[in-house]
């Protein structure tokens, strides 16, 4: 095996100086750089293309999981995190593993093995991330913001600024006072992904913040539409005025 190129993105200097201080055993890993926060981390992702990550999940900025969804190329993750809650057994047989802090020299080596294994072949990158993502997309923890990379550009979006979501074929665009955003993500992901007293699915094409709803009104037979705060107007289905009914208690 040649040499393995790695990077340490933690915001505690303490935790990589230990990752580091384990790695000084094994001559055929070369430490490219260290990163205190996600988008440090996710630049140096990017730029580096190394072999081997070692990840804090929660973080300054953008958390690890937020940094998976930004890559524009897949590579070998292994999670550092003090969070039990985030420590899905599941990893360890999978694609990535998963190291409680504070972890032991012989765990960190166990790793280290798996990961080993998996840059000889055994598992693709593309496998890993995709595992990664599944979970992190299945899982029921709220959103607080929405991370969205155009271009050069990361956008970080509080949830509590977000007007209304609006179904684009396989991407969903997301509409606040200060512009507008597309994310490769379902609608089905953001429903279940939303505090459901704050948002509500009025139609298959739209999630609106209800907080952002001005007037419900009549539109043709049978129909009706919400007039926003901003003036705009978004179709509402059949379902969707039930759902609407209930949640605005009318």
């Amino acid at each position: 095996m040649g040499t393995i190129k790695a990077i340490i993105i933690d915001d505690e200097s303490l935790a990589r100086d230990l990752v580091r201080s384990y790695l000084g055993a094994h001559k055929e890993i070369e430490i490219l750089g260290e990163y205190s926060d996600g988008f440090q981390g996710l630049k140096a992702i990017n730029e580096l293309e190394p072999d081997l990550v070692f990840l804090d999940v929660q973080m300054p900025k953008l958390n690890g999981f937020e940094m998976l969804e930004l890559l524009d190329k897949p590579c070998n993750i292994v999670f550092t995190t003090a969070y039990n809650e985030y420590a899905i057994k599941a990893f360890e047989h999978n694609a990535i593993d998963y190291l409680l802090k504070p972890f032991s020299n012989e765990r960190f080596q166990n790793a280290l093995s798996k990961v080993k294994h998996r840059i000889a072949g055994l598992l693709t990158n593309e496998d890993q991330i995709d595992k990664i993502k599944n979970h992190n997309d299945s899982s029921e923890e709220l959103l607080t913001r929405v991370v969205v990379k155009s271009r050069n550009k990361i956008d970080v979006i509080a949830v509590g600024k977000i007007k209304y979501f609006e179904a684009q074929d396989d991407y969903v665009m997301i509409y606040t006072n200060e512009g507008r955003y597309l994310k490769q993500k379902t609608m089905k992901y953001f429903e279940s992904h939303l505090n459901s007293s704050e948002f509500c699915r009025i139609h298959r094409t739209y999630l609106v913040k209800i907080d952002q709803i001005a007037q419900l009104q009549p539109y043709e037979k049978d129909h009706w539409i919400v007039i926003l705060k901003t003036g705009e107007s978004l179709k509402v289905s059949r379902n969707g005025f039930k759902l609407l009914k209930q949640q605005l208690e009318i």
